[in-house]
C-alpha cells in the first residue's frame, strides 16, 4: 500500500484517497493476496538482516555507554549504535526493498522473484539493487537513531527497572516506530522513486534514463508534487512502522530475557 500511495504519477486505476480505499481496491481488482506480492523476498533477508543489526546495537550500545556514561543510558550511544547497525542491515535488505517495491507496483511486469531478479540484472546491471543504497541509509541511519533513542527513552519512562514486561516493549516499539516513521517519510518518498524509476512520472519532468542520487529525488518529487509530494503515504508508513517496530522489540526483548536467564541457570 506504502509504495502505491507513494507513487507520484500513478496510473488513473491505481489512484487511492485513504489507506482503508487503497487495501479495499486493490482486493477488489487484483486478487486477496496482491497486497502480499513480494513479501517473500523480504522474510528472505529480513531473518539473517535483523540478527546482525541487533547483534551489533547490544554490542555497541553496551560499549559506547561505559565510554560515554560509565555504564549508565546513554542516548547518544544508542543513537549511534543504532545507526551503525543500520549499515550492515541495509546491505542485506535493500536488494530485496527493490524487489518488493517493483513487484508490488501497480501493472507489475514481473512474474515471480526471480523472474524480477534476473530481468533487473539484465536490463539495468548488478548496480540497480543499490541504486537507492546510499538514500537508503540516508533515511534509515535518522530513522534508527530516533527509533532506538525514542525505545530506550520510552523504557525509561514506563519500565525503569528495566526488567523484562512484554507490554513496555511492545509500547515502547509502536511509539518509537511511529515518531521515527512520521519523521522521516519525505526520505521514503524518494527512496520509493529511485526504486520503481517511474517512467511515466519522470518523462513528465523531462528526465530521460535513471533518476539517481538523493538530490536529484528531492528536486524531482518537488517538481512532481510539491511540499505535500514529500508526506504521500506518511499515514501508511506510521501504520506499517508501529506493529512491526512492535512486534520486532518484543520479539529481541523476549529472545534476551530468555537466553540471559538459561546463561544464568547453566552457570548456577
Amino acid at each position: 500500500l506504502q509504495t502505491r500511495m507513494q507513487s507520484l504519477q500513478p496510473d488513473p486505476k491505481a489512484q487511492y484517497r485513504s489507506v482503508y480505499e487503497a487495501l479495499k481496491k486493490i482486493v477488489r481488482t487484483e486478487g486477496f493476496w496482491r497486497p502480499l506480492r513480494g513479501i517473500n523476498v523480504t522474510m528472505l533477508g529480513a531473518g539473517p538482516a535483523h540478527a546482525m543489526y541487533f547483534a551489533c546495537y547490544e554490542k555497541m550500545k553496551k560499549s559506547l555507554s561505559d565510554t560515554i556514561q560509565h555504564g549508565g543510558n546513554s542516548h547518544l550511544a544508542n543513537g549511534i549504535a543504532g545507526s551503525v547497525a543500520t549499515l550492515l542491515h541495509d546491505a542485506v535488505m535493500n536488494p530485496a526493498e527493490v524487489v518488493k517495491q517493483r513487484m508490488q507496483m501497480f501493472n507489475s511486469p514481473y512474474k515471480s522473484v526471480l523472474a524480477c531478479i534476473r530481468t533487473v540484472q539484465k536490463t539495468e546491471g548488478f548496480g540497480a539493487f543499490y541504486r537507492s543504497y546510499t538514500t537508503q541509509l540516508t533515511m534509515n541511519v535518522p530513522f534508527q537513531a530516533i527509533h532506538f533513542i525514542t525505545y530506550e527513552f520510552m523504557q525509561e519512562q514506563i519500565n525503569p527497572h528495566r526488567e523484562y514486561n512484554p507490554r513496555s516493549h511492545i509500547v515502547s516499539g509502536a511509539v518509537a516506530g511511529a515518531v521515527a516513521a512520521a519523521a522521516t517519510t519525505p526520505l521514503d518518498v524518494c527512496k520509493t522513486l529511485l526504486n520503481t524509476q517511474e517512467n511515466v512520472a519522470l518523462s513528465s519532468v523531462n528526465i530521460s534514463g535513471h533518476l539517481s542520487g538523493m538530490v536529484n529525488a528531492f528536486k524531482t518529487v518537488y517538481q512532481l508534487g510539491g511540499i505535500s509530494g514529500y508526506f504521500r503515504g506518511v499515514q501508511a508508513r506510521v501504520i506499517y512502522q508501529m506493529p512491526s517496530t512492535a512486534i520486532a522489540w518484543s520479539v529481541y526483548e523476549f529472545f534476551k530475557y530468555f537466553l540471559t536467564k538459561h546463561k544464568l541457570e547453566k552457570r548456577t
